[in-house]
């Protein structure tokens, strides 16, 4: 072999061996200076529009006005122990604590996201976030999400739990599809389950009642009622149907103030996701007027 390859080589390898070296005192330099810090102050961050928990609040669970933090080592510290405190407050859905070089103890908090307020059949009143969990209400803040009511049995023990019941689920699947549709979240006003436990919705535009059932085929539904919204309801007034019926994917039903009968138009063809209309074509049994 090359005297000046193998030369070369060992050069590469002592390099190596000293950049690692120092890396190795570089950390252990690090290590003793982070073990003679002494806690300077504690920042907390808590970002987004929601206000469940407050500065103040965080302070209160790390006891930090009590300065049981401030002005200890921060090996002393239990960073671990911090973070699960933080954890175990239901507002709270992600915490992160760490500390800098300067001495000071950083702290990320992620708030949950209400998306639905559930007023549940024995007066029990509690929030479901954007991952289906119920959470409840704050003293500090009150969001502004759907609420439904009527007969809903979901229980709720006061801390985060899960959804059990279907209507419950349903409910949640129906207002994660509203507010993510701008059109729908403006229209969208109220949520309510009736005696049979289908869910009916309550617009803001109209006096009528729309029943949509359960959760299932809500992009079908939708784009249904949009339909109907478009083609049947300036032809006829906002006030002419007490009931539009949309819980079959395949027909819209309007349900008459006056008399209570019953006009229908059926869905000529499958909604696509991307579509914002579907044709409809009056029934024959059955002709709008």
């Amino acid at each position: 072999m090359d005297k000046k390859l193998i030369w070369k080589r060992l050069l590469v390898g002592f390099a190596w061996i000293i950049c690692l070296g120092g890396l190795v005192v570089l950390m252990s330099f690090i290590e003793v200076k982070k073990a003679s810090l002494i806690c300077t102050a504690v920042k907390v961050n808590i970002p987004g529009s929601q206000y469940f928990i407050d500065k103040q609040e965080v302070d209160q669970i790390l006891q930090t006005s009590s300065h049981t933090l401030i002005g200890r080592k921060l090996e002393g510290i239990d960073i671990q122990d911090l973070e699960n405190k933080l954890k175990a407050n239901p507002f709270i859905e992600f915490a992160k604590v760490y500390t800098e070089m300067d001495g000071v103890l950083r702290v990320e908090v992620s708030q949950r996201q209400p998306i639905l307020r559930v007023m549940n059949h024995y007066d029990m009143d509690f929030y479901v976030d954007q991952h289906g969990l119920k959470i409840p209400l704050s003293s500090n803040f009150t969001a502004r999400v759907l609420v439904a009511n009527g007969f809903i049995d979901e229980l709720f023990t006061n801390h985060v739990d899960s959804l059990h019941t279907r209507v419950a689920k349903d409910l949640f699947l129906t207002a994660d599809f509203i507010r993510k549709d701008s059109l729908w979240d403006a229209q969208i006003a109220q949520l309510y389950v009736n005696k049979d436990h289908e869910i009916e919705l309550i617009p803001r535009v109209g006096n009528q009642r729309i029943l949509i059932g359960n959760a299932d085929s809500l992009q079908v539904k939708f784009a249904n009622l949009l339909a109907f919204y478009k083609e049947v309801l300036p032809k006829v007034g906002w006030d002419k149907y007490r009931m539009i019926n949309i819980k079959y994917s395949g027909q819209v039903v309007g349900i008459k103030n006056e008399n209570m009968k019953a006009d229908s138009i059926k869905a000529s063809k499958a909604v696509s996701p991307k579509a914002d209309s579907v044709k409809m074509e009056k029934d024959t049994s059955s002709q709008i007027n």
